[in-house]
């Protein structure tokens, strides 16, 4: 994934589409920042997260400008998760995501809501940047009840 990245990089260079450019500018930098801080090689599992979260960040922040009237800085928010989202792997359907929930709920033997952080942690692998945790919340919540 991250000669995937590079090459994009490279690509929007010679396009001189700065915007997109600026965007993968800074996931690289997050992911030689974890390479710098905890002295590893990261893996595609680990851009996954990574890309994930930086999704998760530019959705808060675009709830909080549209809040905050501010639609110019919502709308660089916006093109930045498109960006982002281009590297992640295709998102999961609705059913998809169901039938994910209910194996995970048979196999950890789950019986109620208190049991959901045994039912997330068999969940969060298999979905990692391709659907959005707080929807998956809410369907094992659903599920549980």
């Amino acid at each position: 994934m991250k000669a995937q990245i590079k090459d994009a990089m490279k690509a929007a260079m010679r396009a001189k589409e700065k915007q997109r450019l600026g965007t993968i500018r800074l996931i690289q930098a997050e992911i030689k920042r974890i390479e710098v801080d905890e002295r590893i090689e990261v893996d595609d599992a680990r851009v996954l997260a990574v890309l994930d979260k930086m999704c998760k960040q530019r959705r808060d922040s675009i709830t909080q400008f549209a809040d905050a009237g501010r639609e110019d800085l919502a709308e660089i928010e916006r093109n930045e998760m498109v960006v982002i989202q281009e590297f992640l792997p295709e998102a999961l359907s609705e059913e998809e995501l169901a039938t994910i929930v209910s194996s995970a709920i048979a196999e950890s033997g789950a019986e109620s809501v208190r049991d959901m952080g045994k039912v997330m942690a068999i969940v969060k692998p298999q979905v990692q940047g391709r659907a959005d945790m707080g929807v998956i919340s809410k369907l094992v919540k659903a599920q549980l009840n």
